[in-house]
């Protein structure tokens, strides 16, 4: 009976691991007083990610996050699209290298905003102020983070273009680290969604 229960329980996880897709879990990272979620559909491919939290920004974030840990240079590419019109401009949806889950984690990341804008996002050091080196593209459709040693460069496009690189900046992380895609509303009384599909995970080119 007891091995029947834990054969039960494991099946149980195993099927939880499966409703993230290419990643190992999700969860919110930070203080986000709405919990977000993550909703992934196997057929299309697509990854509905709701988030909340005040700002992936300044010394720490909030925000929902799914993951998987890596190590050696990635990049991990996807196109985004926001649900609704939004109550901040400046929501983010990302695509995300962290060094852990703490809020104030040293990362890397491209973030699309809710007006179009779309950055590389890094904070240095833990705790640090974050950075930011802006694409000159306004509302992409695809996005890509790609990390080559300490390197990280960003590119954007939309459909039928090439995508347009920004950067690189310079980030310390350690293997292993912590890949995936996010959501965060920039206010934290609400709740924001965006449709990850397409999601690309690979080791960049030399």
């Amino acid at each position: 009976m007891i091995r029947f229960v834990i054969s039960l329980l494991s099946a149980a996880l195993f099927l939880s691991g499966q409703d993230v897709g290419i990643f190992e879990k999700h969860a919110d990272v930070g203080e986000t007083p709405k919990a977000g979620s993550v909703e992934y559909d196997a057929v299309t491919g697509e990854y509905r990610v709701t988030g909340g939290g005040a700002n992936i920004w300044a010394s720490v974030d909030a925000f929902q996050f799914a993951w998987k840990r890596v190590s050696g240079d990635v990049t991990i590419t996807a196109d985004v699209r926001f649900i609704g019109t939004g109550a901040v401009d400046h929501r983010k949806a990302v695509l995300m290298i962290r060094q852990n889950l703490n809020p104030d984690s040293v990362y890397a990341d491209v973030a699309l905003h809710g007006d179009g804008l779309t950055s590389l996002q890094f904070r240095p050091k833990a705790a640090a102020a974050t950075e930011e080196l802006r694409s000159p593209l306004k509302m992409p459709v695809r996005i890509r983070i790609e990390r080559h040693g300490n390197q990280f460069t960003i590119y954007a496009g939309k459909p039928g273009e090439e995508l347009a690189a920004t950067g690189p900046a310079t980030v310390v992380l350690e293997d292993p680290v912590y890949i995936g895609i996010g959501v965060c509303s920039h206010d934290a009384n609400v709740l924001e969604t965006a449709v990850f599909s397409n999601v690309k995970i690979e080791s960049a080119a030399k």
